[in-house]
Parts: structure tokens; C-alpha cells; sequence
């Protein structure tokens, strides 16, 4: 039979999963990033700087580990783009969270403070950074969305869009 593992080696484990995953797409963040040569089971050579590519293709059994791929792929479906860094931030979220439960601190109120940084956060956000897009031009927001289109195929027919 299996052996049963809870508690503290559990957290640690799961956290640990996370945390390397995050670490297998971050370096393919940003306009920067590198790309990564994958090798499925029948040889079939991927080469790619997407991130919910690279996770799509990793054969991830730990629970944890799943759990961000599928969100990369919940980000991928709803939004298009920002797969490596939800799963970075998620990772992140966790980790820190991991330290403050080794400082005795209850999951619960970690989770009350993720909570109320959201929402500060987001009403910083709104208050401090919006910004009257008219001010701008139209030249500056065909650029903005040229580059914000740059990491997916459609920036091959950017000029169309």
C-alpha cells in the first residue's frame, strides 16, 4: 500500500511543486525570456517562450503542480496571454503564505490579508494609474496593442488588427 502524509511535509511538498513550475517558465517571461526546447515521449521537438504552451506539454502528475497548469490553461482560455505570470504570482502567493504558516500565522488570516491587498490594490489601481486614453492618441494605442499582441501568432497580422 501507499503511505499517508499530512501536515506540515505536505504544505512544504505542495509549495515546493508550485514553486518549480513557476521556475520551469520563468525564464521565458518578458520580451526577453528564452525559449525552451521541449521533447515529447515520441521525439516530436517543441520549441516555444509561451508559457501555457511549455506547461501544456509537461507531464505533471504532483496535485499542486496540476493545479497551476490548469490555471495557465483557465488564464490561456479566458484571456489569451498572461499564462507565465499568473502562474509565477500564484507560486509567489504561496511561498509567502508557506513562511507565514511556519510563523505560526492561521491559514485563514493569510488568506484575509490576500483579500484585503486585493481589493487595496485594485482601488489603487483605479484611483492612481487610469489614464484618459483620448490623451493619448491613436498612434500610442495601436502601438500598446501591437505590443500587447507581440507574445501570441496573431502578431503576424498585427497590422490588421
Amino acid at each position: 500500500g501507499g503511505e499517508r502524509v499530512s501536515g506540515d511535509s505536505v504544505r512544504k511538498q505542495n509549495v515546493m511543486a508550485a514553486v518549480s513550475i513557476a521556475n520551469i517558465v520563468k525564464t521565458s517571461l518578458g520580451p526577453v525570456g528564452l525559449d525552451k526546447m521541449l521533447v515529447d515521449d515520441v521525439g516530436d521537438v517543441t520549441i516555444t517562450n509561451d508559457g501555457a504552451t511549455i506547461l501544456k506539454l509537461l507531464d505533471v502528475e504532483q496535485p499542486a503542480a496540476k493545479v497551476l497548469v490548469q490555471l495557465a490553461q483557465l488564464q490561456d482560455d479566458e484571456v489569451g496571454d498572461g499564462t507565465t505570470s499568473v502562474v509565477i504570482l500564484a507560486a509567489e502567493f504561496l511561498r509567502n503564505a508557506d513562511e507565514l504558516i511556519a510563523q505560526k500565522i492561521h491559514p485563514t488570516t493569510i488568506m484575509s490579508g490576500y483579500r484585503l491587498a486585493c481589493r487595496e490594490a485594485c482601488k489603487y489601481i483605479q484611483n492612481n494609474l487610469g489614464l484618459d486614453s483620448d490623451a493619448l492618441g491613436k498612434a500610442c494605442l495601436i502601438s500598446a496593442a501591437k505590443t500587447s499582441m507581440s507574445s501570441k501568432l496573431i502578431t503576424l497580422d498585427a497590422d490588421f488588427f
